[in-house]
């Protein structure tokens, strides 16, 4: 196969000749030892060899999401009706003819595969009884998401769109759902339709969400319904300036963008606005998700090379100069013992590993217990200012609202602190840089699935009859105590004072037991709320610690296998180098040629990965081989 040469910074690189480094780069791994290495090439391989940029469509419930996914697609991907709202996430990818299918979990049992999935193909137009809250109500199908693939050209660079069901009117498990495929995704848009500007809910979640993507874009939908709508859109950057400066900020029409494609009217389409938020959709993140991309594989080859360049090279040095090969042998046992102290127990990322959980541990459970309390003080404060039994109903939404708020609320800061632990853990490794592990700590869509629905409570509703039978239960004592008075002055037991007594002595009963049972049912509700964020506090902190742990296992293979790396390179290294001494004079010569031409084709792959590094980064590197 021919050396591959340096890319050049002024052509970006595509992923075809990412591919083709890459694959070079196991042929020179081969088939050999080294399955560290080549392991590292093939995941970068299968990064590569899937090209999906995801962009996941996000809004509170009825905010023009899947008709503004249509129109940004021009083709009916989504479904769209007055009453029919999302529930399932729906992904729209590329794909002639066009389809449309369900994921659905399965439980192999043989395998012991808990996360396979089953991917169910059905008519594109039965799609709405699949992800609509009116054809899958709360997703009583427990399907993971739908599939659609159409072919559009503006999908066909690896461009995945996905429709979330409602963060906000639907229910809290929409939003720890939405949360929970932030991570995976390269960019988020957040849309809002031009009736009113941002609110609370909105805010809250778009701050959750630019702690786990910084890549977060504002549409404003329906600016064809509101003549108002550019006011509204000046409240909304003002909204987004406080979030975080920078945000962009788009009006668009969807409407329009659907008349102008069945017209073929450029300049409908350009006042429908939804040119310029392709265009930063094609600059800003696709062409941003591919300089990571290509950054992230720069890195790979990067670091397979200056291994493999290691060992030939000791061998190299001990064939030309084999009076310095002891000496060299020495201090590559000195470097292999080092890096030998990295995989023990004692090593001291292992120690900041193992501190740091438990310090994490300690602080989340502290950090959900004390955003639980303040929701009960709240919940408590409500209740006592009136009567919870006629208001049970949406009292109890709103607890269930801020619940999941409070538990998204921990995992963001969980998935925060856990990045800021791999890299505390990564900085007790070389000054070279270390890639941090993959943690979907935020992961929080089935958090809640333990816990109960908040149980019902008597509203507290008397009825006529009910409250006269309560109101002559009091009048008895008063009737007949002051009949028995009067009648010493000869009149009868049921006289006009008599009645009178009754009568008052009726209502301050009826008040009393009105305020008794208020009481009751205020005690009653507080007993439940508590009863209810307890076990919040017990089912979420179990998984949150699991969480945690699983953080641990993966934070220690992750740099358990970086240290394994760097120490399987050294000892090939001085095995090498040891074989060299011994190699006989005749097979010395055929040695040092195969070593340096080995060695020609690292170093040009080097050159490449060094040059993708430069043009990524925006900066030109030296085009010399490796340090």
């Amino acid at each position: 196969m021919a050396e591959a040469g340096p890319a050049h910074p002024a052509t970006p690189v595509t992923a075809g000749q990412l591919i083709q480094l890459v694959e070079h780069g196991l042929q020179l791994v081969g088939t050999g030892d080294r399955e560290d290495l080549r392991k590292r090439l093939e995941l970068a391989l299968g990064r590569l060899r899937d090209p999906s940029i995801r962009i996941i469509v996000v809004g509170e419930f009825k905010q023009g999401k899947s008709k503004f996914i249509n129109a940004l697609v021009g083709a009916p991907a989504c479904p769209v009706d007055d009453d029919v709202a999302t529930s399932v996430p729906t992904v729209v990818r590329y794909g002639d003819p066009a389809s449309a299918a369900i994921l659905v979990p399965t439980s192999d049992a043989d395998s012991g595969d808990d996360g396979a999935v089953d991917r169910q193909p059905i008519p594109v137009a039965d799609l709405p009884a699949y992800v609509s809250e009116q054809g899958n109500p709360g997703n009583s199908k427990k399907l993971l998401a739908a599939e659609v693939c159409l072919p559009r050209r503006i999908l066909a660079g690896g461009l995945v769109v996905i429709d979330s069901p409602g963060v906000g009117g639907l229910g809290s498990a929409h939003t720890l759902a939405t949360l929970t495929a932030l991570p995976t995704a390269d960019a988020m848009l957040l849309v809002s339709d031009a009736s009113q500007e941002y609110t609370e809910p909105e805010l809250r979640f778009l701050r959750q969400a630019m702690r786990i993507t910084p890549n977060v874009v504002g549409v404003l939908t329906k600016t064809d319904l509101y003549p108002d709508w550019r006011r509204v859109e000046e409240m909304d950057r003002s909204h987004l300036g406080n979030v975080a400066p920078g945000i962009p900020l788009f009006a668009v029409s969807s409407d329009l963008r659907l008349e102008a494609a069945r017209l073929q009217d450029s300049e409908l389409n350009e006042e429908s606005g939804f040119p310029a938020l392709v265009a930063h959709l094609r600059s800003g993140i696709v062409e941003g998700a591919q300089r990571l991309q290509g950054r992230s594989v720069s890195q790979d080859l990067l670091a397979v090379t200056e291994n493999l360049r290691l060992s030939l090279q000791s061998e190299l040095e001990a064939l030309e100069n084999p009076g310095g090969t002891p000496q060299m042998i020495s201090e590559l046992e000195a470097a292999r013992a080092e890096a030998d102290d990295l995989r023990k127990r004692t090593a001291r990322w292992q120690v900041t590993l193992s501190d740091g959980i438990s310090d994490l541990i300690a602080d989340m459970e502290y950090d959900l217990r004390n955003r639980l309390r303040h929701i009960q003080r709240e919940a408590e404060a409500a209740i006592d200012q009136e009567d919870p039994g006629p208001a049970w109903t949406d009292f109890s939404k709103w607890l269930e609202v801020s619940t999941a708020a409070a538990v998204s609320d921990t995992f963001v800061l969980t998935s925060e602190r856990a990045q800021s632990l791999a890299g505390q853990v990564a900085d007790h490794f070389a000054a070279d840089e270390v890639p941090l592990p993959v943690m979907q700590v935020s992961h929080s869509a089935d958090v809640l699935d333990p816990v109960d629905a908040m149980p019902g409570m008597d509203p507290g509703h008397v009825n006529p009859v009910q409250k006269v039978l309560i109101g002559m239960r009091g009048s008895y004592g008063g009737v007949l105590m002051f009949g028995l008075l009067t009648g010493i002055f000869g009149m009868a037991l049921i006289n006009p004072f008599s009645l009178g007594a009754g009568l008052l002595l009726g209502r301050k009963a009826y008040r009393e037991d009105k305020e008794a049972r208020l009481k009751r049912r205020q005690g009653e509700a507080k007993a439940l709320v508590r009863r209810q964020l307890d076990d919040v506090t017990f089912q979420v902190g179990k998984q949150l610690k699991d969480r945690l742990r699983l953080v641990q296992r993966s934070i220690r293979d992750h740099f358990t296998e970086i240290a394994d790396e760097h120490h399987r390179s050294l000892a090939d290294s001085v095995s090498a180098a040891q074989k060299a001494a011994n190699t006989y004079a005749l097979e010395k010569d055929a040695r040092i040629r195969d070593i340096k031409a080995e060695l020609k084709k690292v170093d040009a792959l080097h050159r490449s990965a060094q040059a993708v590094a430069a043009e990524v980064s925006g900066t030109m590197m030296p085009a010399g081989g490796p340090r």
